[in-house]
């Protein structure tokens, strides 16, 4: 027996012990996925931002490199003598073919040729050839300047031309003037492919090139809101879908991006290009991947270990499950042969049983022959005295006595019905009782034995009623009980007393107190049959029966013996409070 407890206690310590290593290895998990989560976020994240600078500053420096390389074109283009040649001349013919030449070698988007007029009289785009560009801000400001100007063009489709100016003369006198375009789009091509976004504003915040065409035109923060995440809730939920929020500057179609900002030493210009974090978030998850597989392998390998447990304890279990079915086996034939031994005793317990009905038998018949003494016995007083009555010719004091006698033979009536019901136990039958009442019938029904014992009976009674749910038969005979005991313990004593007391609080308390010698076996003295009284004075069932009656009336019969000498018997009764007797 302590073999098996021991073994399962040890089954259940291992299952802690794996239940405490998975917990474990899944704290250790989430601290090491989540530390290392930060770390190369954070890491990954600076890589990626030195990137942008970097990147950045080339986009810069490209740009730059663009428009100086532009701006010097029409400085020499304008002392070509070919062009002068043709603008003098008027003859145009070989002019756009001359243009041409220089388009592919400079990089430009396209060179046109304005007469003084402001017609286009030759351009490497010839859909354009006879345009007028008369009211056109970059001819205007290069009729007032003899330097090349720069002039920022917006078109008619929304987007920007950058272009440089420069006046043709011949003679000192203006003949024309060649524009170089800048090739914005080759530029924003070469932006899109490599970052995300690339924009650039002029002086006044105003986006001029974009790799977003429709951001031309607006400022960064109206481009940004046209582009971003469709609602609020989307943004806040795509910039937290990571492990970590990552420090985002801006949002692009509804991502977190990074956002670096440069000066253009150009015109105030100013680059802003925006950055993903996917590929951070890519190599992080890479990484986290790595871990996560290396946990579940080892989480594998911990099931795999508990497993090949499980399997032998499992050997175990059916060897100990074929003893057990061995050892019931035993049971069965042991138990076989104890049935036999039962059919032989319960022979033995009818035999057993008739005795103790013959016994109970036997208790019932002393029961009612102690309960009737009292009765007869002031009966009999009764009947001596209303002899004494009638031979005195005194029949109306007689005929109290025979009243008297015929209240005691329906109370010995009431006793047996009382014992008869002793088998049912009910309290069917219990109704208020005014708890003075009962002690007054009882002193009337003793009355006769105390005249004759010339006992001292002090009463001390409440005036207001004193309510129980009970009965009051058996409750007088409990009283009378009492009463008796207190009297017969009195014997011998000069001035015998006998003082009952009825007190009412959360409980009904009734003490009925003698001046005897006290009690000497508080420990047997409820049982029945126990007596001090000489053989023919009782039978010693009356403070038996008296404690089961209380017992029924839901209270407590006790006994103690007084500091000052005799002896203390206090009933204890629940109380019935006046609204219920009222609704009774």
């Amino acid at each position: 027996m302590k073999a098996a407890h021991h073994k399962k206690g040890r089954q259940v310590r291992d299952r802690w012990y794996l239940r405490l290593s998975i917990v474990l290895i899944c704290a250790l998990a989430v601290v090491v996925i989540y530390v290392s989560n930060q770390f190369l976020t954070q890491r990954f994240t600076e890589t990626i931002r030195n990137r942008s600078e970097v990147r950045l500053a080339l986009y810069v420096t490209n740009l730059m490199s663009e428009l100086q390389r532009n701006s010097v074109v029409p400085q020499l283009l304008a002392r070509d003598p070919e062009l002068i040649k043709a603008l003098d001349s008027k003859d145009y013919s070989l002019s756009t073919v001359r243009l041409l030449s220089f388009v592919d070698e400079i990089g430009a988007a396209s060179l046109m040729l304005l007469d003084r007029d402001g017609r286009t009289v030759a351009a490497t785009d010839r859909s354009r050839l006879g345009e007028n560009h008369r009211a056109a801000p970059f001819f205007v400001n290069a009729q007032r300047n003899s330097r090349t100007v720069y002039t920022t063009y917006l078109k008619e489709t929304g987007a920007y031309d950058l272009v440089y100016a420069r006046r043709i003369e011949s003679a000192g006198q203006m003949v024309g003037v060649i524009t170089v375009e800048v090739d914005v789009a080759r530029l924003e091509r070469g932006w899109a492919g490599v970052s995300d976004a690339v924009i650039v504003t002029d002086s006044e915040g105003t986006i001029i090139m974009s790799t977003e065409p429709r951001w031309r035109g607006l400022q960064e923060a109206e481009a940004l809101q046209r582009q971003s995440a469709p609602s609020a809730i989307e943004r806040a939920l795509q910039a937290t879908q990571g492990w970590t929020t990552l420090p985002a500057d801006a949002y692009l179609r509804g991502e977190a991006v990074l956002r670096r900002e440069a000066r253009v030493p150009h015109q105030g210009w100013r680059m802003v290009t925006f950055t993903t974090y996917a590929s951070v978030r890519e190599r992080v998850n890479g990484v986290l991947a790595i871990e996560l597989m290396g946990f579940a392998i080892i989480m594998a390998g911990l099931f795999w270990f508990s497993s090949r447990r499980t399997a032998s304890r499992l050997v175990l279990f059916q060897r100990e499950s074929a003893e057990l079915r061995a050892l019931n086996q035993r049971l069965q034939r042991e138990i076989a042969e104890r049935e036999k031994v039962e059919k032989t005793l319960q022979v033995a317990e009818q035999t057993i049983a008739q005795s103790s009905k013959l016994a109970a038998l036997g208790e019932m018949s002393a029961a009612v022959s102690h309960e009737l003494n009292q009765p007869l016995a002031a009966m009999k007083t009764y009947l001596a005295g209303a002899r004494l009555l009638l031979q005195r010719q005194r029949p109306e004091e007689a005929l109290s006595s025979f009243q008297r006698i015929d209240d005691l033979l329906e109370r010995m009536g009431a006793i047996t019905r009382q014992l008869k019901s002793y088998a049912r136990k009910g309290a069917d039958s219990f109704e208020p009782v005014d708890t003075r009442a009962a002690v007054s019938s009882a002193l009337a029904m003793m009355e006769p034995q105390l005249k004759t014992r010339a006992v001292n009976m002090i009463r001390t009674l409440p005036n207001e009623p004193v309510m129980i749910l009970g009965d009051r038969l058996r409750l007088e005979q409990v009283i009378i009980n009492l009463l008796r005991n207190a009297l017969d313990a009195t014997q011998g004593r000069d001035d015998p007393t006998i003082e009952i007391l009825l007190a009412a609080g959360d409980t009904v308390t009734l003490q009925v107190r003698d001046n005897g010698d006290g009690i000497d076996n508080l420990d047997d003295l409820f049982e029945p049959f126990y007596t001090t009284k000489q053989p023919g004075d009782g039978v010693g069932l009356g403070l038996a029966i008296s404690s089961g009656i209380v017992n029924e009336l839901g209270g407590r019969l006790t006994a103690h013996n007084a500091a000052d000498g005799g002896a203390i018997f206090e009933v204890q009764l629940p109380r019935l409070e006046q609204d219920v007797v009222a609704a009774e």
